[in-house]
């Protein structure tokens, strides 16, 4: 019921998220181009909520693999493998898309 509950949570997050992004854009006047992207996350708070939608991210997409695997990958060790593998290139995209975050 956990992992149920967190991937709700989380896709509501992500979906809350990127209609905020969305209309922001829209919204917006002038072309779009790296100084709206820039404009856009400069402010504290949505770098803050940007990377929580990160972390949400990393957990949602944690929990759907752990399930894929634990589901349909029936040997043990290429399952702990996959699960590895999985899991530190989680790590790497997510410590990526935050050092991208803190740049702008």
């Amino acid at each position: 019921m956990r992992d149920w509950l967190a991937q709700r949570v989380t896709a509501v997050l992500m979906v809350l998220f990127t209609v905020l992004v969305l209309a922001r854009i829209i919204f917006s006047s002038g072309p779009i181009g790296y100084d709206l992207w820039a404009g856009l996350f400069a402010a504290q708070w949505m770098k803050g909520l940007t990377f929580a939608v990160i972390i949400a991210l990393l957990y949602h997409v944690w929990v759907g693999m752990r399930n894929i695997f634990m589901d349909y990958v029936k040997p043990v060790l290429l399952r702990l493998t996959l699960q590895i593998f999985a899991i530190v290139w989680l790590l790497v995209c997510a410590g990526w898309g935050i050092q991208v975050l803190w740049r702008v």
